[in-house]
């Protein structure tokens, strides 16, 4: 080697720039695969001569994954992760830490141009700040989720004037969504599956919430109804049905299964509060226009009764009308007044519980939680649409969470909003989702005029 270098000295800086650009390539995390692939594209790491995207090529952290028009790739990360790059797009995996069942999981890409379908994995539901994407114009937080996403110029209103079919209302299916987190809380549905709830979470009807210790919420509801949970709090949405232009045909039914929570009703209420209610195991509680508190502990949670536990109840604002289980007698309580139901007895109370958390009147709730605004498809920024889960778009000045069936907009200006309808090019993409069985045939069906929800995905 001494020779080597002593007749082409030249070699010894190319040998060592080699050996660093073998150890940046060892270095990087693995981070996935590609699953499919057609027309163009390209997968290069920093430093490395690009490579051809194809079925099975090994995908690292840092790659830049480049697709040109027509072409498009479907790719699965380590953890579970799968996302569709469409044409014409560009998407770096800048950061990938995954390790089975590590507490430090994380990934945070950079969509350059273009756009993706996606369905999240691992990361993002076991962590709700995890997974990010970042845009010139916004980061988009994954929440565990199936959602699309669009870096829009001058392409997707020329998209969307291709497509005969009318543009759908954009409409927050949530009954309520979560504001003022603290700690852990969860939701389980009518089907058993749970997942994590934060701030902007959107609760359905069905849902189960439960706050973990020392944790605490508020449910802003369509129809204005705010509802704070306390710790170790189980609350159920049994129905919610409202249309903001027939407020009296609305329904909401809720169940408090243990723990406290403070109620303020809303447009339901006062529209028709025979409409309003809530149970528990040992009363049933109707709404005259309320503020009330109630703490459920021993029997009405399903646990030993001791001494001052039961069904606390204690109105606030307006009045209340109190059925207990097994009679037909109404006890009215007014603003000011209080009863503890047990078993056994049923006793005026003269102070209100010690609940946690605030009254729900004093609680600022975002403008933009539900709001809708005319967003023009020519407009130029990103657009988000959620199939299921919970999405963040956060720019510079304005964050906007999107549930299930919302679409969503950040503009070059910062700007955040829920678009009135749901724009047609993304609504109507053609582009084979990450799931797609067979994402060949549905991409040559869908250039053909068929669309895709009529082929097996």
């Amino acid at each position: 080697m001494l020779a080597a270098q002593r007749r082409f000295p030249w070699l010894a800086p190319l040998a060592v720039a080699g050996l660093l650009l073998a150890s940046g390539t060892v270095g990087a995390q693995s981070a996935g695969e590609v699953e499919f692939s057609r027309g163009v594209g390209f997968a290069q790491t920093p430093g490395q001569a690009p490579r051809t995207l194809g079925r099975g090529l090994p995908l690292r952290e840092g790659d830049r994954l480049t697709t040109s028009e027509g072409a498009s790739a479907i790719i699965k990360l380590q953890d579970g992760t799968r996302m569709t790059v469409r044409p014409n797009s560009e998407l770096v995996l800048q950061q990938y830490q995954f390790r089975e069942n590590a507490p430090d999981n994380s990934f945070l890409m950079q969509l350059v141009r273009g756009g993706f379908r996606a369905v999240t994995g691992i990361i993002s539901k076991n962590s709700p700040n995890a997974a990010r994407i970042q845009t010139n114009t916004a980061t988009i937080g994954i929440r565990g989720t199936d959602f699309d996403a669009r870096v829009c110029r001058t392409d997707c209103a020329q998209e969307s004037n291709q497509i005969q079919e009318s543009a759908r209302p954009n409409a927050v299916q949530a009954s309520a969504k979560i504001v003022n987190a603290q700690g852990e809380i969860f939701a389980v549905d009518g089907a058993g599956t749970r997942r994590r709830l934060v701030n902007g979470a959107g609760v359905y009807p069905g849902d189960l919430v439960e706050t973990a210790r020392g944790a605490q919420a508020v449910l802003a509801f369509r129809d204005e109804t705010r509802i704070t949970l306390g710790s170790q709090t189980r609350f159920r949405v049994d129905n919610f049905v409202y249309d903001s232009s027939n407020a009296e045909d609305g329904r909401f039914l809720a169940s408090v299964l243990r723990g406290s929570v403070r109620a303020l009703t809303g447009l339901i209420a006062r529209a028709n509060n025979r409409n309003v209610g809530f149970s528990t195991a040992t009363a049933t509680i109707g709404i005259r226009g309320t503020g009330f508190d109630v703490m459920c502990t021993g029997p009405c949670a399903g646990e030993p009764e001791e001494p001052g536990t039961g069904l606390t109840l204690w109105s606030w604002l307006g009045s209340i009308a109190v059925t207990p289980s097994g009679q037909t007698a109404l006890q009215v309580l007014q603003a000011g007044q209080g009863l503890l139901i047990t078993p056994s007895s049923i006793l005026p109370v003269q102070a209100p519980p010690d609940i946690e958390g605030p009254r729900p009147d004093q609680v600022n709730v975002p403008p933009k939680l539900f709001a809708s605004d005319n967003v023009p498809e020519a407009s130029e920024g990103l657009f988000v649409f959620v199939r299921d889960g919970h999405i963040e778009i956060a720019s510079a000045t304005d964050i906007l969470h999107l549930g299930r069936g919302e679409a969503g907009f950040a503009g070059n200006n910062g700007e955040t909003a829920r678009p009135n309808l749901i724009p047609k090019f993304i609504d109507f993409d053609r582009i084979p989702l990450p799931t797609s069985r067979n994402p060949l045939l549905t991409s040559i069906l869908a250039e053909s005029g068929v669309r895709s929800g009529n082929v097996c995905k």
